[in-house]
């Protein structure tokens, strides 16, 4: 459901992420890539340009890439780029993230996508209560993630929603929210093994149950 971009800090003009590096192929420095977009053929085209998101000591910070090729393999997704012609400059690179910027008002072209930035900050909302906000959006090949913080809570509660439309069936940019109909126990902690509820004389009632059927 999500464009898979995601946003930078300008007003007018916002970073998308549209990809990542994810390790060299072959011996004439291509790339597989991780996808973060719903249009590959129209960002990878040649001659389109990405900001590098690397470590400061790369000697790519900085510095941007230029598509020379895409393509398809094995239904996996190659690009080559200006100025990479060997595996070894390619293994230089891996896992560095491609950004291009757009106007933060675009709006993807999918009736029920958005870019992540349009995510990222609504409220969630369950049986008309909020519960949270997304603070992230993750993806993976078989899905997004909507990563939701719960309302008063730190990182470390962070849930992980499937974004599809059986569990995140509305999306309302303008209202600021997103709705939510999660199975049972996602939202909420799940009882441990410590969590047995016990009477009044400290046995639990795993053990009276037990001694019951002795009798």
């Amino acid at each position: 459901m999500s464009a898979g971009d995601t946003a930078g800090a300008q007003p007018a003009k916002t970073q998308l992420r549209v990809g990542r590096l994810v390790k060299a192929h072959g011996l004439k420095g291509a790339f597989k890539l991780e996808l973060y977009t719903d249009d590959p053929e129209g960002r990878f085209v040649a001659g389109n340009s990405f900001t590098l998101q690397v470590p400061e000591s790369s000697p790519w910070h900085g510095r941007e890439l230029t598509v020379r090729e895409f393509r398809w393999m094995n239904s996996h997704p190659v690009a080559f780029f200006e100025g990479v012609d060997d595996r070894t400059a390619a293994e230089g690179l891996v896992k560095a993230i491609l950004w291009i910027d757009q106007d933060a008002e675009t709006a993807p072209a999918e009736d029920d996508a958005w870019y992540d930035h349009q995510l990222i900050g609504l409220d969630v909302v369950r049986d008309g209560e909020v519960i949270g906000r997304v603070v992230r959006v993750d993806h993976f090949p078989a899905q997004d993630l909507l990563i939701v913080r719960p309302t008063g809570r730190g990182e470390d509660a962070d849930v992980l929603v499937p974004f599809v439309s059986a569990i995140v069936p509305e999306v309302d940019v303008e209202a600021g929210r997103v709705v939510v109909t999660p199975p049972a126990g996602l939202f909420e902690e799940l009882p441990g093994d410590d969590d047995t509820p016990q009477d009044e004389s400290g046995a639990d009632e795993s053990d009276e149950v037990a001694d019951s059927r002795e009798d």
